[in-house]
Parts: structure tokens; C-alpha cells; sequence
């Protein structure tokens, strides 16, 4: 876990993206000065299968992981992101340390989970880095080839991982020095992946999570972008980003860049080949401060903002996306970085465990796309509506806008608001032109015929 771990760079590769731009679903421009957007879904979505959950399990003692592990799984969810952290696995050439890998692997195993792990960091020895520079572990090994041998005998020793991903966040200093370099890393993935199939040929493997939509720090344009160019994608890998943003819809109150963003990315991604696109990070901590780059916003704006983002997502060209965090850590990690969880420390549950929970259970395991329903005399400013449909015919709308205020919906003659921050339900009222419902600030679930 790196204590500076995310800086926010500016967006690139105007090829990807403009000012101009929208995502490709309905949108209704604005009445107002915010528009009000309408989502039907790209594709259904299963829970288990689309949402998983970074963890550190080998941070915390056995009885504590195994604590987090129960409380991933009774949410319904079966999906990790695990971390090995190669300079401390290999703090001296040829010498291992392997315990705590071991018990969290066999943890996942015990547990049927499913994971994607990714090694990260160079030891000293191994490392690119200048004799006597500090933070060996941020600069890429010197030679590819032994960091392609370490993965491939990592793969070999624990066969229940799923999917193996090389390297994290290369477009960022925090995990490669002294300068990024898009040729460098693709010196590094190439072997590794040859490595990979030689030893797991039926594992499939990832791209490093890039940073954000993989703006490259100190120079223009997109990594993803940059390693198509250099033939990646001939690789027939995973494609993974994390999209941090400061609110849901994107990097500032009141913007909508992260639909626009992503679905031209996605797009993008689609075009040159990318058959899996993953979101390997996202998600907002909860930390009290000093303020650490995220603005503060507490544990229930962690968990408002966690359920609005998880709405977009699923209606997006996302394949599988993986929250951070399963818990809260300790000293180790910076102030920002300790409360990225669902759970504490401890493992009891924070907010946002407990609206997920009831978001999901609301959901249902698996829903199906449908068009949201109409707003009768225009929408109010900043709606966002999102339309489903669950296997047994319930249809679904998620919701909220800039300001709380009562709203008509056509076509609708019952339904009923839940609200998942807090457990609360509230009936709409059946009027002749429609159902008069309650808008809240706040993501709300409608079930409603």
C-alpha cells in the first residue's frame, strides 16, 4: 500500500474524449442547467459475477480475514483482487516469504472464491532503480525476465487463482520511476504473459489496473492508447483502468465526465479489440483528515457515493468491476488509504456494508435491462435514471438529482421507493397522470409496475 498513492492528472488523448462528447444512451439535455440523463442498460448484470471486492487479506490475523472473507459472502459476492508485493515476498535473491501468501490463498481456496492477483514492486536486487535511491520497489525490475519467472512460479505454486494481472498502476509514479513509459512496461508484460501461458495456458491474464482512465503523469495522451500502438492488444488480454473521481458522476460536483469518459473509452477499447474490460479500483474513503487529495466525506458519503457509482457502472461497458476496499487497514497504510473499506479494522461492518447489502438484496441477484420511466413535464435538474427489470418480471428504476422534490412519473401506476442508506420504504402516490414519488438527493431504488 503506497502512502501517496494517487495524484489527479489531466485528461488526455483528445482522440478519446472532448468537451462536446456524451455517452451513447438517452440523454435528455437539460431544461435546466444540469442535464437529466435516462440509462438503459447495456447488457444484464449478475452480482457475483460483476462485482468483486480488492482485499488484503494476508494484513490481518487468520481470524480476522477469515472474519471478512464471511462478510464478503454474505453479500452475495465471490470475487477478490489480491495484491503480492514481490520485494517482500523476495527480500534477498533467492529467499522467499511465503506464509502469509500461503494462509490467504488458502483462505480464497477454503472459501470458493474467485480472484485476479496482480504482483507489484521490485526488491532491491532486481530493481531498475539507482544504487542508494530510495523506493526501490517503485521502479521496474532491470530485467523483465526475472520478474516473468517469479509470476510464472507464483502461478504454479497457487493454481486457484483465476486470472493473473501484471503489474499495477504503471502510468503513475507511485508505481514506476523514474518516468513513465509505455515501452517500458510493455517490455515488462510481454515476457510475463509468454511466462503465464507457459505455465497456466488456460488462466486468462490482465494489463495492469491503469490509474484513472491511464493518463500518463508528465507527458499527453493515454497509456492504453500508447500500448495499442505498440501491439498489446494482439495480447488477447483483460484491459483494466480505475476510475477514482472526487464525486460519482465524475471529477467534480455537478460534472458528468466519468460517463462521458468511460463510455468513450470503453468504446475505444471495443474497437481495437478489448474482448474483457475491467474497472480493477474504484471506490471513496472515509477517512476523517487531514485532507489527502480526496475531498472528506465521511463514512455516509462514502456509502452514498459507493451505491451511486455502482449504479453507473452496471449500465456501462464494464464486464467486471472490483470496489476498494473489503477493510479498513492499519498504520501501515497513509491516512486516506486506512478507510477504503467496507468493514473496520475489526471486521464489523461500516455504512456502506450495510447499504450495499440492502442494495443487492433490493436487486436481486441478476437483472435485466429496461428503459427507466418517463418523467411527466420534464425532468428536474441533474436526474439520473437507471430502468431494469429482475428475472421475475419486477421492473426496477434507480434514481436521484440534485435536489430532493416530488416528481411524476407516466406510465407508472404503483410502486415503492426503498431506500437502501437506511433501510426505509416509501409508497408513491397513484395520481391519473402517473406516480407521484419522493426524489431524493440520495440514490433511491423504485420498484414499480
Amino acid at each position: 500500500m503506497n502512502r501517496q498513492r494517487r495524484r489527479h492528472l489531466q485528461w488526455g488523448a483528445a482522440s478519446l474524449a472532448t468537451a462536446a462528447s456524451a455517452p451513447s444512451h438517452a440523454i435528455t439535455w437539460p431544461w435546466r442547467h444540469t442535464p437529466a440523463i435516462e440509462l438503459r442498460p447495456q447488457r444484464p448484470v449478475v452480482w457475483q459475477e460483476f462485482l468483486g471486492v480488492n482485499a488484503q487479506l494476508q494484513w490481518f490475523s487468520p481470524a480476522v480475514a477469515r472474519q471478512q472473507v464471511g462478510r464478503l459472502k454474505a453479500l452475495g459476492l465471490t470475487w477478490v483482487r489480491l495484491a503480492l508485493h514481490w520485494m517482500l515476498l523476495e527480500p534477498q535473491p533467492g529467499q522467499f516469504k511465503l506464509e502469509g501468501t500461503d494462509q490467504m490463498m488458502a483462505l480464497v481456496k477454503e472459501a470458493r472464491l474467485k480472484s485476479i492477483v496482480y504482483m507489484v514492486g521490485s526488491p532491491t536486487p532486481a530493481s531498475s532503480a539507482p544504487a542508494g535511491a530510495p523506493y526501490a520497489d517503485k521502479y521496474p525490475p532491470r530485467d523483465p525476465q526475472v520478474y516473468a519467472q517469479r509470476l510464472s512460479s507464483v502461478a504454479q505454486r497457487y493454481p486457484n487463482v483465476d486470472v493473473w494481472q501484471v503489474w499495477n498502476e504503471p502510468n503513475i509514479p507511485a508505481f514506476w520511476q523514474p518516468k513513465i513509459d509505455p515501452a517500458g512496461y510493455a517490455r515488462l508484460l510481454l515476457p510475463a504473459v509468454q511466462a503465464l501461458r507457459a505455465v497456466v495456458p488456460t488462466k486468462p491474464v490482465a494489463m495492469a489496473g491503469m490509474a484513472y482512465y491511464s493518463q500518463m503523469a508528465g507527458r499527453d495522451g493515454l497509456m492504453l492508447e500508447d500500448l495499442g500502438k505498440l501491439g498489446a492488444y494482439q495480447l488477447k488480454l483483460i484491459v483494466a483502468y480505475h476510475p477514482y473521481t472526487d464525486v460519482p458522476e465524475g471529477s467534480e460536483p455537478g460534472s458528468r465526465d466519468f460517463l462521458v469518459r468511460a463510455t468513450q473509452l470503453n468504446a475505444r477499447l471495443r474497437a481495437v479489440g478489448a474482448q474483457q474490460i475491467w474497472a480493477t479500483e474504484w471506490g471513496w474513503s472515509s477517512y476523517a483528515g487531514p485532507k489527502e487529495e480526496q475531498p472528506i466525506i465521511g463514512e455516509q458519503g462514502q456509502a452514498e457515493y459507493t451505491l451511486k457509482r455502482l449504479a453507473l457502472m452496471a449500465a456501462l461497458d464494464y464486464d467486471r468491476i472490483f470496489l476498494f476496499t473489503l477493510s479498513d487497514l492499519d498504520e501501515r497504510a497513509g491516512v486516506r488509504d486506512r478507510c477504503y473499506g467496507l468493514l473496520r479494522e475489526n471486521g464489523d461492518p461500516k455504512s456502506v456494508y450495510h447499504a450495499l447489502l440492502r442494495f443487492l438484496s433490493t436487486c436481486g441477484p441478476r437483472l435485466e435491462p429496461d428503459a427507466p420511466p418517463k418523467v411527466q413535464g420534464g425532468a428536474p435538474a441533474g436526474l439520473v435514471s437507471i430502468g431494469w427489470k429482475r428475472p421475475d418480471g419486477q421492473r426496477l428504476c434507480m434514481l436521484w438529482a440534485d435536489e430532493a422534490q416530488a416528481i411524476t412519473l407516466s406510465g407508472a401506476r404503483q410502486g415503492t421507493l426503498h431506500q437502501p442508506l437506511t433501510g426505509t420504504q416509501r409508497h408513491g402516490v397513484s395520481q391519473p397522470e402517473g406516480l407521484r414519488v419522493q426524489v431524493d438527493t440520495r440514490l433511491q431504488i423504485l420498484l414499480w409496475a
